[in-house]
């Protein structure tokens, strides 16, 4: 059973309030709100912060941005019409639609509710004040209860208002101020404090008191239905939510002597999240198996598979692959978010000569691009920003993947099936005779589906795909390595695209530092200019005391000049290409890095730990 959080919408919200505001409260829909319960109305209400300029108003945000010349008349109007159909609070949308930036918009909530802004990100959240609010009814109103200071508990809130002040107020049975917060800052609070692991211990305990003894005495085909509340089912829902909530792209469950190790693959590093019991192992990975439809008996052979699942009203993709140890099977769940909007190029970090010249590669009528880089380096994305670049309704584009992870309505999407016997391979084979203009190639990753997509590229196709390798250089050479003729590759490839995604430098926490010996001299050797001051993250709650928040690709693009494809006919090493290549204009991945260093958006540290040497 799928493990779901109630997601009230801003409207419904305010509708179970009884709240009685305008259309254009912060978070009112354009509907009339039905007048307040009596209860509410009869609530004392000390806090002079909540009655301030918001009074003056009624309470109607947009007539206050209006009277400050914040924002236009139409803008109010276009915002109050998306706010409508999403639900969202006002400001939201206004920045949706470009009428505030985010300053503006915290500097305007100050004053309408006549208060500091609240930094969150700095803000250590009091667990003895988490817990006098239930988190179904911080989630519906967004606040988050922080501090408790003289028996009055302190609430950051997207929208503070008399109604929510008396609700918290009725809940907690204490008083309760309210303080403004950012709506983004608040939900990121939410999800980071409101745990969905939080309570696992009892689980825990009740699995041991009742499978767990039954699992350790048998090893048989025949497994019972686990019921849909079942603890074991209960944790697998947790953790999968908690992984979606932490923007995690991998969860890794790894056995060992005495414990099983929980960690989350987040902005590219694992951090450790949680550790259980031993005995919970094999009921975990076989609670796993049955969603992905995979065999749980068998626990010697490596196997993979898929299952989607619902996270607080997120429809989230999971591809599973279970290998065993000599301590029990490890199994690695990949997180592909279906509802995250695809990229487009300009979206993805490049400079801007290197967009220019992928742009025009990218629109030839036939040949190979290709996307070079070690897992979770961004390929796939690149590509679908690519195809989202030169789609348009005069070509037939078809893609085979494994699996789809973005659903575009406009495109031909094949999943491969192995069981049904559609690989690469063959599934390349089938699309030549459906007439194609583009094909993606999810992974070039066997001899058989290289030959198919060199041959497509040479007869009139334009290709795309993925492939596994260092940098540019080196993926040329794997083609040659898995037996393509060097004047095969040298005619079909266009380009070759090496990437690497770097963690930026979270904005919170940002500090400066004297960088070691060490550091330095990877910064200078690597082209470096000139830099005085330095930054890194200090660590907060805003970056789970990383240091680092989202982000960013760096590329290097080889294009197959004339001089470079002699040399691949001729066998050149991967030194030859990559000299050449640098002196014809290219521009490495660690120099690409060191200027992301140099306008501080990364750090020296990060850039070793992902590109080194390159």
């Amino acid at each position: 059973m799928v493990f779901k959080k109630k997601n009230v919408s801003s409207s419904d919200a305010e509708l179970e309030q009884g709240e009685k505001t305008a259309s254009h409260d912060p978070r009112s829909s354009l509907s009339d709100i039905k007048t307040k319960t009596s209860s509410l109305a009869k609530t004392e209400l000390t806090d002079p912060a909540i009655n301030g300029v918001s009074k003056q108003y009624g309470g109607r945000f947009g007539d206050y941005l209006l009277a400050k010349d914040k924002i236009t008349e139409k803008q109010l109007k276009d915002a109050l019409a998306v706010q409508e159909e999403s639900g969202k609070v006002l400001g939201t949308e206004l920045i949706n639609i470009g009428a505030l930036s985010e300053k503006d918009l915290d500097d305007a909530l100050a004053g309408f509710y006549g208060m500091t802004i609240l930094n969150l990100h700095r803000e250590n959240i009091d667990p003895a004040a988490l817990s006098m609010i239930p988190e179904e009814l911080a989630r519906e109103h967004i606040a988050i209860p922080y501090r408790i200071d003289n028996d009055v508990l302190k609430v950051a809130a997207a929208s503070p208002n008399e109604e929510l002040q008396a609700i918290l107020s009725q809940a907690c049975g204490c008083k309760v101020e309210l303080l403004a917060a950012p709506e983004k800052d608040v939900k990121w609070a939410l999800d980071n404090n409101y745990l969905a692991l939080s309570g696992v211990d009892k689980l825990v305990q009740a699995f041991e008191g009742t499978e767990g003894a039954r699992r350790r005495q048998t090893d048989q085909a025949n497994i019972e239905v686990i019921p849909n509340d079942a603890p074991i089912v209960q944790l697998v829902d947790r953790i999968m939510t908690q992984a979606m909530r932490m923007r995690a792209s991998d969860v890794h469950i790894e056995p060992s002597e005495e414990t099983v190790r929980i960690r989350f693959r987040i902005d590219g590093a694992l951090q450790d999240v949680i550790q259980l019991p031993a005995s919970l192992g094999p009921g975990l990975v076989s609670r796993i198996k049955i969603m992905a439809d995979m065999n749980i008996v068998e626990r010697r052979r490596p196997q993979d598979g898929q299952f989607t699942i619902n996270i607080d009203s997120k429809s989230v993709d999971v591809r599973v692959a279970t290998v065993a140890t000599i301590m029990g099977e490890k199994c690695v769940m990949r997180i592909l978010n279906k509802t995250l909007s695809v990229l487009r190029l300009d979206d993805l970090g490049m400079p801007p000569d290197t967009h220019e010249a992928y742009s025009k590669l990218v629109r030839a009528p036939f040949g190979m691009v290709l996307c070079a880089g070690p897992t979770g380096s961004g390929k796939t994305t690149t590509l679908y920003a690519t195809l989202s670049e030169i789609s348009n309704p005069e070509l037939n584009i078809m893609t085979i993947e494994d699996p789809v992870e973005y659903v575009f309505p406009t495109l031909n999407q094949i999943q491969t099936n192995e069981q049904a016997g559609l690989t690469f391979a063959t599934g390349l084979k089938s699309i030549l005779r459906q007439d194609p203009d583009v094909i993606l190639v999810g992974e070039i990753r066997d001899v058989e589906t290289t030959r198919v997509a060199v041959q497509s590229a040479l007869t009139g196709h334009f290709v795309v795909s993925s492939m596994h390798a260092t940098n540019a250089v080196s993926a040329l050479h794997r083609l040659l390595d898995m037996g393509i003729e060097s004047f095969l590759v040298a005619s079909s490839v266009l380009a070759v695209v090496g990437q690497r995604l770097l963690r930026r430098i979270c904005q919170s926490c940002k500090t400066e530092y004297t960088p070691t010996e060490e550091e330095l001299l990877f910064y200078k050797e690597g082209g470096g200019p000139e830099k005085e001051v330095f930054y890194y993250g200090a660590g907060c709650n805003f970056c789970n005391h990383t240091g680092y928040k989202d982000r960013i690709g760096v590329y290097e693009l080889l294009i197959m000049t004339p001089e470079i494809k002699r040399l691949i006919v001729g066998w050149a090493t991967q030194e030859e290409l990559h000299n050449l290549a640098v002196k014809q204009g290219m521009r490495t991945l660690r120099q690409e890095a060191i200027d992301l260093v140099a306008v501080d958006i990364t750090s020296v540290a990060e850039v070793i730990r992902s590109v080194y040497t390159l």
